[in-house]
């Protein structure tokens, strides 16, 4: 090894903040490292050791190539059904993170104006998908990207209690979770600041068309680009000083948090 390279190190000393859907990246890339390669590498390994078996047996070896054969089949057959599983998870996967960087996009109007947006902020085992930080008030949006059918003219639906995609109730409730988001958001920045800061939980539903929910909801259910509209309509009771004083905490929480996970 250069001993010269081996003395030089990265300019970079502290942490980057996140993209938007880094956490959907590492999850497709972990599928891909962990379950993809191996079970094409398995499914590989067992195609060649019947193949092998039967040129064997074909230039009059000893060893049966039915026994390995009836092997190959199996484990193949296994590999192509996890393949085909995993590759499903990952189709869902990019799928969610295209939303996040649409709903990205759309932040970046709100950014023009002045707010301060994070995105993918990592908590214990779970994630903020974006934060906005305006002096209209404090964010957490939840995105939601789901397929559409073909037909029909499907829709989104929010009564104030319950999420209805296309009629149909969602097996994971986002109100719920985006609601539990808020709450650790407000509760992280209570601890780290000294200061309430009162959070409105959002969940975003790209590409789909979102019926109008009840006035005085506690959480919003809206497209992306109806998100822009609704905070620039409410009124600025943020100071500058206290906009940039939540940044500043959370921006530390973020980067603190990044070298926890990579000293583990």
């Amino acid at each position: 090894m250069n001993k010269s390279r081996a003395k030089e190190r990265s300019p970079l000393k502290e942490s980057l903040l996140r993209l938007p859907g880094q956490s959907i990246d590492e999850q497709i890339q972990r599928l891909f490292n962990e379950k993809l390669l191996n079970y094409a590498l398995v499914a590989l390994v067992f195609f060649l050791l019947a193949l092998v078996s039967w040129i064997q047996a074909l230039t009059h070896s000893p060893l049966n190539p039915w026994l390995s054969s009836v092997a190959a089949i199996l484990v193949i057959a296994y590999c192509a059904f996890r393949l085909r599983k995993t590759s499903r998870e990952l189709k869902q996967l990019k799928l969610g993170r295209e939303g996040e960087r649409a709903v990205a996009e759309q932040l970046d109007v709100l950014k023009r104006q002045g707010a301060i947006i994070f995105h993918d902020v990592v908590g214990d085992g779970f994630n903020l998908d974006h934060v906005v930080l305006s002096s209209r008030g404090v964010f957490v949006v939840e995105t939601k990207t789901r397929t559409k059918p073909v037909k029909g003219s499907p829709s989104v639906t929010f009564d104030g209690n319950t999420v209805l995609i296309n009629g149909l109730e969602p097996e994971r409730n986002p109100i719920a979770q985006v609601q539990a988001n808020a709450k650790w958001l407000a509760q992280t920045l209570r601890a780290s600041t000294g200061k309430e800061y009162h959070v409105r939980p959002v969940v975003l539903f790209p590409g789909w068309f979102v019926e109008p929910f009840p006035k005085g909801s506690s959480v919003w259910v809206l497209t992306p680009k109806a998100l822009v509209s609704f905070i620039e309509h409410e009124p600025i009771h943020i100071k500058e000083e206290d906009l940039h004083l939540v940044a500043f905490h959370l921006a530390r929480y973020i980067k603190a948090h990044a070298q926890d996970l990579g000293s583990r």
